[in-house]
């Protein structure tokens, strides 16, 4: 796992995945993939951390929260595990945006 020197330079990304007909466990799999991902190039020295996954099945989607120094290094975290998204933001956690 990444190791936080400077907390000031990490930022918190929010991901959107829509996968009509996906099932839970398809989506799980999707999470395990870039959490292994983000782990692979944390241990290669880049800035970045998986923080977590929220599926909804109702939606047939799923969000995955990331931390890193900057966007592009959410974008090679999802070119490594080979998951497409939808929509990659910028997210304020609460006790920041306080």
């Amino acid at each position: 796992m990444a190791t936080r020197t400077n907390a000031g330079a990490w930022k918190s990304f929010l991901v959107e995945h829509y996968r009509p007909g996906a099932t839970v466990a398809e989506l799980s799999e999707w999470a395990i993939r870039v959490r292994d991902a983000a782990e692979e190039l944390a241990r290669d020295g880049r800035p970045v951390r998986y923080v977590r996954s929220t599926i909804v099945p109702g939606d047939e989607s799923m969000l995955c929260l990331l931390e890193a120094a900057g966007e592009a290094l959410v974008r090679e975290t999802y070119v490594r595990a080979g998951i497409p998204f939808e929509r990659l933001s910028f997210a304020i956690p609460e006790e920041d945006g306080a």
